[in-house]
């Protein structure tokens, strides 16, 4: 029984040396456009969030020169806040991807 064993473990271990090489990297299959979505969707998540900062800042500066109290303060800090962190994620994504 252990003769067999060992026929066996030497066999195994020899298939085993054989086969396994040095692999090679390779891109995948559609790296590039992908790649090239994930930009698109970075330069879209910067853009919503300047947006959003812009309108939070022009909401502000209308109620206050028309006079008005400020009728939604948490609205409008609602919607800074979101700008800033969409911004900042897709500040954060360009430098994770180079």
């Amino acid at each position: 029984m252990s003769s067999i064993l060992a026929a066996a473990h030497e066999m195994y271990g020899t298939v085993l040396a054989q086969q396994m090489g040095n692999p090679s990297a390779e891109t995948p299959p559609a790296a590039d456009k992908l790649m090239k979505m994930f930009r698109y969707f970075t330069w879209f998540a910067q853009m919503s969030g300047i947006a959003a900062i812009t309108y939070g800042g022009g909401r502000f500066a209308w109620e206050k020169w028309g006079g008005g109290g400020l009728q939604s303060p948490k609205m409008v800090a609602n919607a800074m806040l979101g700008g800033a962190t969409a911004t900042s994620a897709g500040t954060i994504m360009n430098a994770v991807v180079g």
